[in-house]
């Protein structure tokens, strides 16, 4: 048991540097300078559902504490509790949230067929556009038709892409997990 929580507690470290580090490949679509594009949501979707809902929110709790006390992980290499209370970090306040529902939704130990896995990315991603455009309507005084217009929209078609492929991911890798005793094992 204690080698098991060991196990997933580097998991969820790894996961939340992992997202750090995707944070970091960003750009800007055109006439939407407030959000950039980033590989955020397919770390943090892949996280739900490779690792669970406990340790998934739990690494991307770690990602936020990280990213509270400085260091420079998120989006930009920027840092600090300002981004979180920023007009963006709606998103990142989301991300512990969006992990733990896709965990719940297609539990690893199962090793969900592919269409669940994708419904629970999507749910994911459900939770991350409401963390980031209510968060945008709250502090960053941005209507709702300029939220959904420039917060939300512009990043559908880049996000089911992402959403696509943590969904893939996720089911190779527990699937490939199941058919080796993984989760057998840690049943017991």
């Amino acid at each position: 048991m204690r080698n098991q929580s060991l196990r997933n507690a580097t998991l969820a470290a790894l996961f939340a540097a992992l997202t750090g580090v995707v944070a970091q490949i960003r750009f800007f679509l055109p006439g939407v300078p407030n959000v950039p594009v980033t590989l955020q949501v397919l770390a943090v979707l892949l996280t739900g559902g490779l690792l669970g809902h406990t340790w998934g929110a739990t690494a991307m709790l770690l990602y936020l504490l990280l990213g509270a006390v400085g260091l420079p992980v998120f989006s930009g290499g920027t840092g600090g509790i300002g981004v979180i209370l920023g007009p963006t970090g709606g998103y990142l306040i989301s991300f512990p949230v969006a992990a733990w529902l896709v965990g719940v939704l297609a539990p690893a130990r199962v090793a969900p067929p592919f269409w669940r896995s994708a419904l629970a990315m999507l749910a994911g991603l459900a939770v991350i556009y409401a963390g980031g455009a209510g968060w945008a309507l709250l502090v960053g005084g941005y209507g709702l038709a300029a939220v959904v217009s420039g917060w939300i929209l512009p990043f559908v078609p880049l996000d089911l892409v992402k959403t696509a492929v943590a969904a893939a991911l996720s089911t190779a890798v527990n699937q490939a997990l199941a058919a080796q005793g993984y989760w057998a094992e840690k049943s017991s």
